[in-house]
């Protein structure tokens, strides 16, 4: 069991320090990581002598804790810690138990400030201060510029092309951005009944294709009527055909067969949950209870989230609160997350009524938190009679990591499926 006060490793790195004053500049290690009161005040007497440009060693030390000396066992005590040291080699592994004990102690206090007075908000707030107490001390062991410059001479080494992000089952859209990237905070933006909902479930399933994990989070459909529209994509059923149960014998049997591919992936849908508090706690739960899984996150979509803090007449603030959250979120456990948003009616007045960025509303920060700003646009939701027919052009306009530009789709609506172009003509 770990020790949560580890009386001996705070000794033996003060014991250290008197040995060796210059090794103190290096630590990490701050007052309040110390358990002991009588270690915190050697911490201070040596941290002002450092402030005084003094070296550190017994005498200093002594000096620097005048009459509280007796509430820190006396000089008998800091020559016993010096004394017991046996090389100062060892010093970051002391610190290291220093902090696993600080974690450790702060963790169990929130866990049972939790238990005392759970509630949903209290869990949020566990999860965060767990969160950041993981990350204390942890700086000594993250990767360094060589570590990095070796994993990317690996991949220029590599006898097969890598696919860095999570794979849609798009071939021409994974080919421009590389797949849907770890961290990444994707927006995808369009006009009502454009057809972005259908977008985000085909990449949903092509994620759960590809042995991926997909959790969508649903703020204006149903589970059921959700489920229906991916079994509609998978088994080519007409999506209108569930509103009487006016299958045929073929869309019986292709019903049935989508069910049992479905059932098979990993694939959780969310109908319940529209705070932002909620949307992160259960995106925290999940990965942190499937480590292992590679997540792709979707929630469908911005305008309808409740945000943390309301601000009355400024929604710009509170979308950019949003896009700003999920953005560091997505940093932080290293998904993708898929961000729907509407557009706003301007680009109905416009001739030309491709997206442009300004057409996202109550933009706010959206431009500047997202990694990756796509729109989708029909010319046949605007003109009957249309020169591309069933084409949907996902048009990326902000790439921050890769090329923009505009990839044509073949779109499905009665199945509410997407395809390469071209695919299942004859």
């Amino acid at each position: 069991m770990m020790n949560i006060h580890n009386y001996e490793a705070e000794a033996t790195l003060l014991g250290a320090i008197m040995l060796d004053g210059s090794l103190f500049r290096g630590l990490e290690v701050q007052e309040e990581h110390f358990y002991h009161r009588k270690h915190q005040r050697i911490f201070q007497a040596m941290k002002k002598a450092v402030d005084e440009n003094r070296k550190i060693d017994l005498v200093t030390v002594t000096t620097m804790l005048g009459k509280s000396i007796k509430a820190v066992g006396g000089t008998t005590y800091l020559l016993e810690m010096v004394e017991s040291v046996a090389s100062t080699a060892s010093l970051k592994h002391h610190e290291q138990l220093i902090f696993d004990a600080y974690r450790l102690r702060k963790t169990t206090e929130s866990a049972r400030r939790y238990v005392t007075d759970p509630s949903e908000e209290g869990l949020e707030l566990l999860i965060k201060q767990l969160t950041t107490y993981r990350e204390i001390g942890s700086s000594g062991q993250e990767k360094t510029t060589y570590d990095y410059l070796m994993e990317i001479s690996q991949e220029l080494t590599s006898s097969t092309p890598v696919q860095t992000g999570n794979r849609t089952g798009l071939s021409e859209f994974d080919q421009m951005t590389g797949g849907l990237q770890k961290g990444d905070l994707i927006i995808v933006a369009a006009r009502p009944s454009v057809g972005k909902t259908a977008f985000a479930l085909n990449l949903a399933a092509g994620h759960c294709k590809n042995q991926g994990s997909s959790l969508v989070f649903s703020l204006e459909m149903g589970t059921k009527q959700l489920l229906k529209r991916m079994l509609s994509s998978e088994g080519f059923i007409n999506a209108g055909k569930w509103r009487n149960m006016a299958f045929s014998m073929e869309d019986y049997d292709h019903a049935f067969r989508a069910i049992g591919e479905v059932s098979d992936w990993k694939l959780a849908i969310y109908d319940t949950k529209n705070t932002l508090s909620t949307i992160r706690s259960t995106i925290r739960k999940t990965v942190h209870d499937q480590p292992d899984d590679s997540h792709l996150i979707l929630i469908d979509y911005l305008q309808l989230i409740t945000p943390s803090t309301l601000r009355k007449d400024r929604r710009d603030l509170e979308i950019g609160e949003i896009t700003r959250e999920l953005k560091m979120l997505a940093m932080e456990l290293q998904v993708p997350i898929v961000l729907l948003s509407q557009l706003s009616r301007g680009v109905e007045s416009r001739q030309n009524k491709r997206p442009l960025m300004s057409d996202l509303r109550e933009s706010g920060n959206i431009e500047q938190d997202a990694d990756v700003i796509s729109f989708l646009y029909r010319d046949d939701y605007y003109q009957k009679v249309s020169d591309k027919p069933n084409i949907m052009e996902v048009i990326l306009s902000k790439q921050r990591n890769g090329p923009t530009g505009t990839i044509e789709l073949a779109f499905l609506k009665e199945y509410g499926r997407f395809e390469e172009v071209g695919v299942g003509d004859s």
